[in-house]
């Protein structure tokens, strides 16, 4: 189990904690934030990208091919409310791979945990806990 933490520090900023990692999270300056840090649909997109070139470098290295090179991209795009949200991703890949290893690496870009949990129907449930803070 994975457990992430967000704390308020003012406004929108919040300090989130994740498994000792810390990191800032924020709304940009137009949405009423202070853009101190990624907003979590920018973080939703940079985990959905680094898990994609983590999926597809792990499977390169089982198989030995070179991917010193590798750069993944995606972008989110939200639909509108009770529609379906869009996400693209891009690979650049290194030169001198076959169309054959292109293809698998595309097959297996689309398995990486992130994209899986997005395409899924993920159930999230949401516990109302009052604790005294501080």
């Amino acid at each position: 189990m994975i457990t992430a933490t967000a704390r308020r520090r003012s406004g929108h900023t919040h300090d989130v904690e994740v498994s000792g990692h810390k990191l800032v999270v924020d709304e940009p300056i137009e949405e009423g934030g202070s853009n101190l840090g990624p907003s979590p649909t920018r973080l939703l997109a940079a985990s959905l990208a680094s898990c994609t070139a983590m999926t597809v470098e792990m499977y390169a290295d089982r198989k030995e091919w070179e991917l010193a090179e590798l750069e993944v991209s995606a972008e989110f795009e939200p639909g509108p409310r009770g529609e379906c949200d869009h996400f693209t991703v891009t690979m650049r890949l290194p030169p001198g791979l076959s169309e054959d290893q292109m293809e698998r690496i595309r097959i297996i870009a689309g398995k990486c945990p992130v994209h899986r949990t997005l395409a899924s129907e993920a159930e999230i449930e949401i516990e109302d806990r009052i604790e005294v803070l501080g």
